[in-house]
């Protein structure tokens, strides 16, 4: 089982960018998910074996998943951040390549791989 291992977390202030990495050797499709206290896990960003995005609407238009195969990682670029974005930040990821609809793209139950996540806290 290949190691997810995520990194670019920390605390910034309204407004301020934010660009975490997650290093997914071996995977084809990743995702970026979020959960805040007292709330479920949500999905934000996904991509696939074919570099397709999905995102969620909170996510869209100010986050960005891109990825660096040469470095086997999968960034999530986050600007305009607001303190509603506050959470704990996971990657997650599998081996399927491409076909998912948004909505599976985002769901917790296609990935059966997952980091320990990083924390992003927003302040107003």
């Amino acid at each position: 089982q290949a190691h997810l291992a995520e990194s670019g977390g920390g605390s910034v202030q309204s407004g301020e960018s934010l660009t975490l990495s997650c290093v997914a050797s071996g995977y084809t499709c990743v995702a970026w998910f979020r959960q805040a206290p007292g709330k479920e896990r949500e999905g934000v960003a996904a991509i696939d074996g074919d570099d397709t995005t999905s995102y969620a609407d909170s996510a869209q238009g100010r986050f960005t998943i891109f990825r660096d195969k040469a470095k086997n990682t999968v960034y999530l670029r986050m600007m305009n951040l607001k303190p509603e974005d506050t959470a704990m930040y996971y990657c997650a990821a599998d081996h399927w390549t491409s076909g998912l609809t948004t909505v599976q793209a985002l769901g917790e139950s296609s990935y059966n791989y997952w980091g320990q996540g990083t924390q992003v806290t927003v302040s107003s």
